[in-house]
Formats: C-alpha cells, sequence, structure tokens
C-alpha cells in the first residue's frame, strides 16, 4: 500500500499545527503549491518572512540522508551567490522533521522542511529570448561547477545507480518501454536507445564528471524582470533529482526542458550551448554526444511521465506537461538527424559569443 500511495495528502488544518509545532510559527496565509510527487504549500506566518512547506512522499523520505545531501547543496550554491532555497531550522534547530500521519492510506513517514520562498515566475511563463537561454546555460554551468567542488561525508548517497531519470541510466526504460506498444513513438524511442548504447556509453568515460541538478526544467526555474525589458534568473528550485553525473548530462537537460517551452525548438540549442561554454567549454567526446543526449532525456521525460500517469491518473495534467509538445519535437530533431541538428545548434553558439 505504502509504495503505492508515497504522496503525501495532508490538509491545510494538518499544515498549520505542524508550522506552529515544528517552527514556531502561525500561518495567516497557505496555499497549495503543485508537485510531481511530493505536497507542497506556501505559507506565509503573521511573524513575517515568505516560505514553502516541502512535504516529501513517504518512498523519499526514507532516505534522510539524501534529502540531507540535497538541503546542503542549496545552503552551498546559496553561499556561493546563486538563487537557491535554503531550510530554516524548526524549534530544536534541525533542518528537517520526520512526521508520521494517515493520509488515508494508513500510518506513514514523512520528511519536512520549511524552505525559503523564492519570488518570480516560472520561466516558461516569459518569451525565451536568447539572452534568457545563454543566461540559463551559463546558469546551470556555475551550478554544476560549484556543486562539483562540494564536501559532505553523505556525497555518497547521490551515486543512484538504479535512479531512472539519471541520463547514466537510460537502458532502465526497458522495463517501461510496452506502455507504447501501437504508438509509433515506440519505434523513435527504441532507436534513440539503440543510439545512446552504441554512441554515448563508449564514449562516456571521456565526460568530465560532477554532480547534477538533475531536473533544471521550465518550472524549477524562476524569472524575474531586469532593468533592460528581459528577465533574469531569479530562483533554482527542486534538487530532488540530483545525482553524480557529468556536465554533458546537465546541458543536455537544459536544452530538452527549454526546447519545450520555445516556439522554434531547434533555436534553443545555440544560446544555451553559449552561456555554458562561457564557463565550461565542452570536449570532443561531450560534443559529439550532446545531441544523443538531448533526445534520450526527452524519451524519459516523455515514457516515464506515461508510466506515472498509470499510477496517479488524477495528477495527469500536471505530469504530461512534458508531452504536450515532447512527441512533435522528438519526432522532428529525430527526422532532422544529428548532422544538421549539431550543424544549428553550434553555429548558433559561435555566432552568439561573436556579438557578445
Amino acid at each position: 500500500m505504502s509504495a503505492k500511495h508515497p504522496q503525501p495528502n495532508f490538509s491545510h488544518a494538518q499544515v498549520v499545527e505542524m508550522v506552529k509545532r515544528l517552527f514556531r510559527l502561525t500561518p495567516s496565509e497557505i496555499r497549495s503549491l503543485p508537485s510531481y510527487d511530493d505536497q507542497n504549500f506556501y505559507v506565509v506566518p503573521i511573524e513575517g518572512g515568505e516560505y514553502v512547506l516541502k512535504i516529501m512522499n513517504s518512498e523519499d523520505s526514507k532516505n534522510s540522508s539524501l534529502i540531507e545531501m540535497q538541503t546542503y547543496a542549496m545552503s552551498i550554491l546559496h553561499q556561493n551567490g546563486l538563487p537557491t532555497q535554503t531550510a530554516l531550522p524548526t524549534a530544536s534547530g534541525q533542518l528537517m522533521s520526520l512526521e508520521e500521519a494517515d493520509c488515508g492510506y494508513g500510518c506513514q513517514k514523512y520528511l519536512v522542511r520549511l524552505l525559503t520562498y523564492l519570488p518570480g515566475t516560472t520561466i516558461s511563463k516569459v518569451p525565451l529570448t536568447p539572452q534568457l537561454l545563454y543566461e540559463t546555460g551559463k546558469t546551470a554551468a556555475r551550478m554544476d561547477q560549484i556543486l562539483q567542488k562540494m564536501e559532505h561525508p553523505h556525497l555518497g548517497v547521490l551515486q543512484r545507480e538504479k535512479f531512472k531519470w539519471s541520463l547514466s541510466n537510460v537502458p532502465l526504460l526497458e522495463a517501461y518501454i510496452n506502455i507504447l506498444e501501437g504508438d509509433p513513438l515506440e519505434e523513435v524511442v527504441k532507436s534513440v536507445m539503440h543510439q545512446y548504447k552504441t554512441s554515448v556509453i563508449p564514449k562516456r568515460s571521456n565526460f568530465r564528471r560532477c554532480i547534477n541538478h538533475g531536473d533544471f526544467n521550465y518550472l524549477n526555474v524562476l524569472v524575474q524582470p531586469d532593468e533592460s525589458d528581459g528577465h533574469r534568473i531569479s530562483g533554482i528550485l527542486d534538487f530532488g533529482d540530483m545525482n553524480s553525473g557529468y556536465y554533458i548530462h546537465e546541458l543536455a537537460i537544459v536544452i530538452m526542458y527549454m526546447m519545450l517551452e520555445h516556439p522554434q525548438p531547434i533555436e534553443v540549442g545555440g544560446p544555451v550551448l553559449a552561456g555554458w561554454e562561457s564557463v565550461l567549454p565542452l570536449n570532443e567526446a561531450e560534443k559529439d554526444c550532446l545531441y544523443v543526449l538531448v533526445l534520450s532525456r526527452l524519451c524519459q521525460s516523455l515514457v516515464l511521465a506515461r508510466h506515472a500517469v498509470t499510477l496517479h491518473p488524477e495528477n495527469a495534467e500536471y505530469l504530461m506537461l512534458s508531452s504536450r509538445r515532447g512527441v512533435h519535437i522528438l519526432h522532428q530533431l529525430w527526422e532532422l538527424g544529428k548532422e544538421q541538428v549539431e550543424k544549428a545548434w553550434f553555429q548558433s553558439a559561435a555566432q552568439f559569443r561573436d556579438k557578445l
């Protein structure tokens, strides 16, 4: 039962009680925020400030070391000038609390944190100008650079060898591929997975290792207006997919998710790549694998979202966000082919750099 219903379902009254008891704060406003498999609440206490109460699902709550590591990473990035949330200690001085409750599926335990609220709107709601895409690539590279220097006794928990969202684990999609049976998408996904096995895995030893955020998507990046009628990045959210990986994985993830929000997806790669390489220029193996890695992440997103809908049909609208345009983009990139897409991305990146 617990594995089937790990998502918390706390009532507003339970949230008020929890915030008062754990943090000695009295909420004057509470509203629910969207989440893939946790439960998030925007909280404004009468004592001042704005926060997000994050209640982890019961499965992830079993791994407190991983949540501790994510919380620490957010703190390190914040200290280094990146706009991340930080955790408010409980009245007893802890950065998280394990709460036992019955959300309708029997008594289960959920890790609870109160995080600072970051202002801004999701990047999905503003025009993705070349300059904003450049800043997105640059910010993601800076983030991974800082994370790679991080020291912590629990760093080993980020070696998530069976984590299905890691770009190191694309072959794990085979366990879910039957969900596409009879769908034209099935053949493309199988072809991309074959390309991954034959062209990415043999070159992986030449990739540079790092710690990945792993989910730098259009809902996890916040922006605010800047002085030049554009936007600047004001927040990086959700470190739940952090894992030991490679710099090139993060770049592929950023390009893939930004393509989903752009009217001309092929035009995204150049500015993001230029921003990334202003911090971390790619080596030859990384350049050669970027196209297949972007497609691989798109396959992960489409297949795993469909699988999640079978488990949580009530969350279908949120879970299928990436699928609205993802299928079309996957077909488009696959039909254009590696040579043409790479040419568009790398030439555009060079032209963007020349203008700076």
